[in-house]
């Protein structure tokens, strides 16, 4: 097993802000006074990243079908530079784990799982690629088991993982809560990068998948259990006095030769991390979706799902010609790339020089390695939010053939209609800071000066 460094910072903490709860209630982004965000009581060095998953993609598009204080964790990179991960100590065991803002678990593989391969045929361990032995419940004196429920997350490609529920003591950079709620999966079907062994979720309860019943084929929404996430639960015991965390997520090498990457970033619990900024900031609201069609929606018994929020525009050369804006578009840590609408990645694609080309069969664009990215911003609520060029060209591995092979950072994600989710991920974030309040439900961005 390959385990991500774990770096402990100290900052000092500062007097929280006064904040409005905004309810969404429009499809135009509007602008309001950026939060004053105080440094951060518990920082998590980022130390890894691997390839946005499939299953990801395909879990949004079903979403229509329904210890010590101040300090910070360091995050890292993994799997050509393309999955953000921390340690993560649950039980008293350390292993490394993603860091996702577009889900809502915590959960780690249990030792002595059952792997399968995608057409849920038993495999060795090693075909599901985790990057440990997995979690040992026994071994951990603070384990509780929760009786008679699973967990349970299937996909639309055949990826699955299911298996028992239970509470225990999760330490996350120096952020420890008791009796908190996980996943420990003992069957599994994963495309796994031999780093991770399980998932920090950080989005809302709404999408937690925890089940009242232990038969897997039985798990749906009318016996689904949410539950706290786990930053959740921190503010809620009061071990970290803020309502948000940020993600300060740092840009890697373009071609990575081996499995982590250290130091990439940072997950900061209760205020801002340890990087230099400017002073563009703006706090959008986030977006309810309705429970009945899956739209964004602020009518009565709409709920938080994901971090979604107006985009205002993007721009780019010639980006006056398509429409842009666009008002479901996630925030999300665990997508590598940002997808956009098809018009708008095609527009812009067609910039680089030489321009990009659409592979049909995977559906992206590709890009000469050595290409000229175009310049690209997004708009939120009236602040532009610039896109390093460096971030517009990805390591996609090589062909058959030992060619090196790019992809654009900028990519296709449907029909702009109101219920395709579009995605802003690590290409985004590698050049603002996030900061997510689970208690006014809004989220600050705030631009980092040029590293």
């Amino acid at each position: 097993m390959v385990s991500a460094a774990l770096s402990v910072l100290s900052f000092v903490a500062a007097t929280t802000a006064e904040f409005t709860v905004v309810s969404h209630v429009s499809t135009a982004p509007r602008s309001i006074v950026p939060a004053v965000i105080p440094p951060a009581e518990f920082v998590v060095p980022i130390t890894g990243k691997s390839p946005r998953r499939q299953t990801k993609k395909d879990a949004l598009s079903a979403l229509r079908s329904h210890a010590s204080k101040n300090n910070t964790a360091v995050l890292a990179g993994a799997d050509l530079d393309q999955e953000y991960l921390t340690d993560i100590t649950i039980g008293g065991q350390t292993f490394t784990a993603i860091v996702d803002t577009g889900s809502s678990d915590t959960w780690l593989i249990k030792k002595g799982f059952n792997c399968f391969n995608l057409s849920s045929f038993p495999e060795p361990q090693a075909t599901c690629g985790f990057g440990s032995d997995g979690f040992d419940t026994k071994a951990s004196t603070t384990f509780q088991e929760f009786p008679n429920v699973s967990f349970n997350i299937s996909y639309g490609d055949g990826e699955f993982l299911s298996g028992p529920v239970g509470f225990d003591t999760v330490s996350v950079g120096g952020l420890t809560v008791t009796k908190q709620e996980v996943g420990t999966p003992d069957f599994a079907a994963w495309n796994g990068d031999g780093v991770n062994s399980g998932l920090l979720g950080l989005a809302y309860s709404t999408i937690t998948s925890v089940y009242n019943t232990t038969d897997p084929t039985k798990a749906s929404s009318a016996n689904h259990i949410p539950y706290d996430p786990f930053f959740v639960t921190a503010f809620k015991q009061g071990v970290v006095t803020n309502p948000y965390f940020s993600i300060a997520l740092d840009r890697g090498a373009l071609f990575v030769n081996t499995s982590t990457d250290p130091n990439l970033g940072y997950l900061a619990f209760g205020g801002m991390p340890p990087v230099a900024l400017d002073k563009t900031a703006v706090t959008v609201p986030i977006q309810k979706y309705s429970a009945k069609t899956g739209d964004p929606s602020s009518a009565a018994g709409a709920e938080y799902i994901y971090y979604t929020i107006d985009v205002e525009s993007y721009v780019f050369p010639g980006s006056t010609s398509v429409a842009t804006a666009n008002n479901n578009t996630i925030v999300d840590s665990g997508t590598t790339l940002n997808y956009v609408p098809d018009k708008v990645a095609k527009a812009y694609n067609a910039k680089f020089v030489p321009k990009a080309t659409l592979d049909s069969d995977s559906g992206l664009y590709f890009v000469n390695c050595n290409a000229t990215a175009p310049a690209f911003s997004v708009t939120l609520a009236g602040k532009s939010f610039p896109v390093d060029a460096r971030d517009q060209i990805l390591d996609a591995g090589t062909d058959d053939s030992g060619n090196v092979l790019c992809i654009s950072g900028t990519q296709p994600g449907g029909a702009d209609t109101a219920g395709t989710v579009f995605i802003l991920g690590d290409v985004f974030l590698h050049n603002v800071v996030g900061t997510f309040n689970v208690q006014t439900n809004e989220l600050t961005v705030t631009r980092r000066t040029k590293y």
